[in-house]
């Protein structure tokens, strides 16, 4: 966990309002980290319903083949997630380790091992010393509390600066609910389908397909536009808990009941909230980078051109150096592999042109780009002029922190 908290994190830490039905507490159980809190138990006393995405990396950890076996059962009693460790690449021995964690945690809150969601975060390759949790676990269920979140934020760090936390409210059909979450990530972060680790909580009654539904159409724009520096986690996680506990809701049990708009818009917000901050914590980062690609010939292929930009270490790092080289916005568009006409193309920064219809705009106005380019939020857009396909990515720069941070990692 770094010390020095990023120039583009939020002002405030949010508080987030207990979700009836749900407590947590966390632990230092010495996984890796000295001083320091490194494990985080969820508790869900009365049960819940349980959605997750995760990563497409062909190499998964443990922990993701565990959920992706049972989330499929719908229901979560607890969710154990530590830091330090990714208990990745581990075969056998990694397997045992969740079966093993699973097992003390089924034991000490009184449920099913099918009921026990799993993940970790940090180093690749090293057995996860899962024999830590066994003396803290009972602890954990008895501290667990209602007003856990920002330490249990916290608790799931590794080179973040900041915890990451947001909430929302939204009526459902007449009656008030809760939406937290919280969520880790600075490197290694390009999801497909997950993010670093995130975790989503509500007191709404929501069937566990609609709450599956919800979150592969609110992955979408949010934590699968963010990209760090192009790398898919082998961790990726994202996993959302309806406690059911407002009991005066209705029960949500299509996933195209209109009811269900006003949470769909509030948990999407929630996502959204998230996911922005991962990228205002780039490892290293100093600057907020927004990419808007249109004239697309589809939504598909505006976002790949947009990646494409977004995970350039040539734009990431002109970026940096506040140089508006739209040149190497160019490059980036033509290596995308999508449909685009060199003579249509046009480029902002900051909304002022630089490249006009495949040529340096005549009325660049060096002196607005130059005073965007020194914020700490750069806007870049795109317009390819060959359909109307759109859609938005944030990254960050890249500096020479995120070399130093990545240097030395395992170390």
């Amino acid at each position: 966990m770094a010390t020095t908290i990023s120039p583009l994190a939020p002002k405030s830490v949010p508080t987030l309002p207990p979700v009836a039905g749900v407590r947590l507490a966390t632990a230092a159980a010495g996984i890796r980290y000295q001083g320091r809190t490194d494990v985080m138990l969820a508790v869900f006393d009365n049960g819940a319903s349980v959605a997750g995405v995760f990563t497409r990396s062909k190499c998964p950890s443990a922990p993701v083949e565990w959920c992706r076996a049972r989330v499929k059962g719908g229901r979560a009693r607890a969710l154990v997630v530590n830091s330090g460790n990714a208990n990745a690449f581990t075969g056998k021995t990694g397997r045992d380790a969740c079966a093993f964690t699973a097992k003390i945690a089924a034991g000490a809150v009184g449920c099913k091992l099918s009921e026990v969601f799993l993940a970790s975060t940090g180093v690749i390759g090293e057995p996860l010393p899962a024999a830590a949790f066994d003396g803290v676990m009972p602890r954990l269920v008895e501290d667990a509390t209602d007003e856990g979140y920002v330490d249990a934020a916290g608790a799931i760090m590794t080179t973040d600066t900041f915890p990451k936390l947001a909430t929302a409210t939204a009526r459902l059909a007449g009656t008030t609910v809760t939406i937290n979450g919280f969520a880790k990530g600075a490197g290694m972060v390009a999801p497909d389908m997950g993010t670093m680790l995130a975790f989503v909580f509500t007191d709404a009654p929501i069937a566990p397909a609609v709450l599956q539904a919800l979150l592969r159409e609110g992955v979408v724009d949010t934590f699968n536009a963010v990209t760090i520096d192009s790398d898919t986690s082998t961790s990726d996680t994202l996993l959302a808990f309806a406690t059911g506990a407002a009991r005066e809701a209705p029960r949500i049990a299509r996933a195209n009941d209109p009811r269900l708009l006003p949470f769909r818009k509030a948990f999407n917000a929630v996502l959204a909230n998230l996911s922005e901050q991962v990228a205002r914590d780039g490892e290293g980062a100093r600057k907020l980078v927004e990419i808007t690609v249109e004239g697309a010939v589809s939504k598909q292929s505006a976002r790949r051109v947009a990646l494409s930009i977004a995970n350039s270490p040539l734009v990431k790092t002109a970026i940096a150096g506040e140089d508006a080289n739209w040149g190497r916005v160019v490059m980036a568009v033509g290596k995308a592999g999508e449909k685009a006409d060199r003579d249509k193309l046009s480029i902002t920064f900051g909304g002022f042109p630089v490249a006009v219809a495949g040529a340096a705009a005549p009325n660049y106005d060096e002196g607005s780009v130059k005073k965007h380019m020194e914020g700490r939020e750069v806007r870049v857009g795109v317009d390819i002029g060959v359909g109307r396909g759109k859609a938005r990515v944030w990254t960050c720069d890249l500096t020479h922190v995120y070399l130093e941070i990545n240097g030395s990692y395992r170390s």
